[in-house]
């Protein structure tokens, strides 16, 4: 295992030691404050991801070492060290000029992303968006050490759910809820019920009226094709500061026409789709909620499902389905789920259905507290 390195205080503590530094993966940092100690160490067994000021200290290195490129061409680093923030991807953003969001951190790398191809061939673009979402599981699995694996939730559902449903504010009732008891909530990290969840975690600890007020000033823009869609969070962020309770969104460049939204305050954004809707499913050991959606809130349900009947992670999370008449109606999975069931074709599901905000509350504390 070698010791990651991915901030300047980091390297200055590490300098400290002097000699030989054996073992250590220098991510995208930057040598030349330190140029003058950095040039009398020895470098043992080493990996150095991009980064400046590296080449001088090649005659130092044994054969062991491995020096990556930096990709300076590209619009991202393939080798950052932190999870994306909504200030990160956002970057380049005018308050009160939509038409800025073209500046953007997150515009640029979703051009360079369609420029290049989303099923890109060349070895460097490759290469690159590997690389990049490796260092994203690297920073994303550094942020879940914080948490109980049992506290990690995900609710699901459908990107153009309108701000003004009532299912959207639902699930922002719900992930509230489960933020003020310990969760830390995951989501898509995109528009719709994605983004219910993140305002839901953004808003815990205040009460529901202010959570009204929030949801009346997002209302002039209830889809995120809207032009107002980015700018309207962004009052809201500003209206109600949230400096104690996190969430975690995970969106992806193959859907880079719907926005991340800035309400989740950590965000692991990927090239790899398949990458990352396994990743929302893996960590959300808690279970997982299924707001309404359609082929996008199918797939993860089956995927889910299959996780859980094999019991990959030792035991079975909840699958809780929000919604009664939507799932047993209008898009009737939940009957084909029992019929399964019932025919053997899987077991150890921990399957329920309900409307209600506090059953879910209960399922989810239950699962996590009893052991």
């Amino acid at each position: 295992m070698y010791k990651e390195i991915n901030t300047a205080e980091g390297l200055k503590e590490l300098f400290r030691e002097k000699g030989t530094l054996r073992g250590y993966a220098f991510q995208d940092m930057d040598f030349r404050p330190f140029a003058d100690i950095a040039a009398e160490c020895w470098y043992r067994d080493c990996i150095f991801l991009g980064g400046d000021g590296i080449n001088v200290l090649r005659p130092r290195m044994d054969s062991e070492c491995m020096v990556f490129p930096s990709f300076r061409d590209m619009p991202f680093s393939p080798f950052t060290g932190h999870l994306y923030t909504s200030e990160t991807l956002y970057a380049g953003y005018v308050p009160g000029d939509p038409a800025s969001y073209s500046e953007t951190y997150d515009s640029k790398v979703y051009t360079h992303y369609l420029n290049a191809g989303k099923q890109a061939t060349g070895v460097k673009e490759t290469l690159a968006r590997i690389l990049h979402d490796r260092s994203m599981n690297d920073a994303m699995n550094d942020f879940l050490k914080g948490f109980d694996e049992r506290s990690v939730v995900g609710i699901m559902g459908g990107h153009g759910l309108s701000r003004n449903d009532e299912c959207y504010r639902k699930v922002v009732l719900v992930s509230k809820a489960l933020t003020e008891s310990g969760c830390l909530m995951v989501s898509g990290g995109g528009p719709g019920a994605m983004e219910a969840t993140h305002l839901g975690a953004w808003m815990a600890g205040r009460d529901e009226k202010e959570v009204d007020e929030a949801l009346e000033m997002l209302s002039c823009a209830p889809s995120y094709k809207d032009e107002l869609w980015l700018e309207t969070a962004l009052r809201v962020m500003k209206r109600f500061p949230c400096t104690e309770h996190v969430s975690l969104g995970i969106p992806t460049w193959l859907y880079g026409h719907e926005p991340a939204t800035p309400f989740a305050t950590h965000i692991a954004k990927y090239f790899d789709n398949s990458t990352r809707e396994d990743n929302i499913i893996t960590i959300a050991k808690g279970g997982i909620i299924y707001s309404p959606g359609s082929a996008g809130t199918m797939q993860e349900i089956f995927q889910d499902a299959v996780q859980n009947h094999y019991l990959s992670f030792g035991y079975a999370s909840p699958m809780i389905f929000l919604d009664k008449e939507f799932w047993t109606e209008s898009m009737p999975v939940y009957r084909l789920m029992e019929h399964l069931i019932e025919k053997g074709k899987y077991n150890n599901l921990l399957l329920s259905i309900t409307d209600s905000i506090s059953d879910i509350v209960t399922t989810i504390n239950d699962f996590r507290n009893n052991r």
